[in-house]
């Protein structure tokens, strides 16, 4: 049996399979809320306890940068490292992996019913696939083809610059230099960053806080999805909520089509992670594929790169893929 698990900012959800299973159908799968666990040891072993199975192999991935098979997490105060994993949880090996790298992974054998299109466009197979994901932070990576099969890259390119493109992500920008010495796409373009939004436009421009929504917002765990319900919910709609997942949106686009012109994604990009699928609606609107095509003189080749959003658990599935294509026993 083997263990795979995703490692977030907000949850952890691990599952067994058996060796050569397929990576959809996981024996046995529990998602945890990560802040409530000291670590990820300790997370790993009530879930084996319940499940009352044997494992040997374990592949995690993590939220954060995978260096000499070690990470630390970015938005958890976890230190993880693969020989320490492996005696701790007394198994046989332990592989770390980049959460982004484990997204990746997963797009060659997702199937149709895991995407859902924003645009279908032109694209050129076995070229160049981007991948973004807006979770708890913002994750990047994409896939090159080496004349045989994709392989993933890693990046960490959710700490790059933010860029802003209009006069109102200008004052957001503005606004967010007087909290942070440096404004990364990541602080306005994740779980992490939509309360950032949400704070701008209350506070300097002004636009008008429903009581109930604030109250909700400040008793809650989890502040972001708070907001993402009161603005995709038609019968409690928030002016202010909509109007912060509307440029959120914005501001996703425009990155994602950013990571379309630096890795040149002809083949297409792919939208992942908690907060897309809670935003799907939104993200279906035109003001999406306006924002992301919004490249002046590129314009006419960001119309013809497809646009989907992954609605499983594409990390999950990569780890998974990756664990039981390396399954030694």
């Amino acid at each position: 049996m083997l263990l795979v698990g995703d490692i977030g900012g907000t949850k952890t959800d691990l599952a067994i399979y058996a060796s050569g299973s397929n990576p959809h159908s996981p024996v046995a799968r529990r998602q945890f809320h990560s802040a409530d666990y000291p670590s990820l040891q300790a997370v790993v072993t009530e879930f084996l306890a319940e499940v009352r199975t044997s494992v040997h192999h374990a592949t995690f991935d993590v939220a954060g940068p995978v260096i000499g098979k070690s990470v630390v997490t970015t938005n958890l105060p976890w230190v993880m490292d693969e020989d320490s994993l492996a005696t701790d949880l007394k198994l046989k090996s332990v592989h770390l992996m980049n959460d982004l790298e484990a997204v990746a992974r997963a797009i060659p054998s997702l199937r149709k019913s895991d995407v859902v299109t924003l645009n279908i466009g032109e694209p050129i197979p076995k070229t160049v696939i981007g991948v973004l994901a807006p979770g708890t932070g913002l994750g990047e990576s994409f896939l090159t083809w080496d004349e045989a099969r994709y392989l993933p890259q890693s990046s960490e390119g959710g700490h790059a610059d933010f860029a802003a493109t209009e006069k109102g992500q200008i004052r957001l920008l503005e606004y967010m230099l007087k909290r942070f010495d440096h404004v990364s796409v990541e602080r306005v373009c994740s779980g992490i960053g939509i309360p950032n939004i949400y704070e701008y436009l209350r506070d300097v421009e002004h636009v008008y806080e429903m009581p109930e929504v604030a109250g909700q917002i400040a008793s809650a765990k989890d502040p972001t999805r708070v907001i993402i319900d009161a603005a995709v919910d038609p019968h409690r709609e928030s002016q202010l909520c909509r109007a912060t997942i509307e440029m959120f949106v914005s501001i996703l686009a425009s990155e994602a089509g950013n990571l379309a012109l630096k890795v040149l994604a002809t083949e297409g990009i792919y939208l992942a992670g908690s907060i897309a699928l809670h935003t799907l609606a939104v993200l279906q609107e035109p003001a999406f594929m306006r924002a992301f095509a919004n490249k002046g003189r590129f314009s006419a080749l960001m119309k013809r790169i497809p646009v989907h959003v992954i609605v499983t658990n594409a990390a999950l599935l990569g780890a998974a893929t990756y664990a039981l294509e390396n399954s030694t026993d």
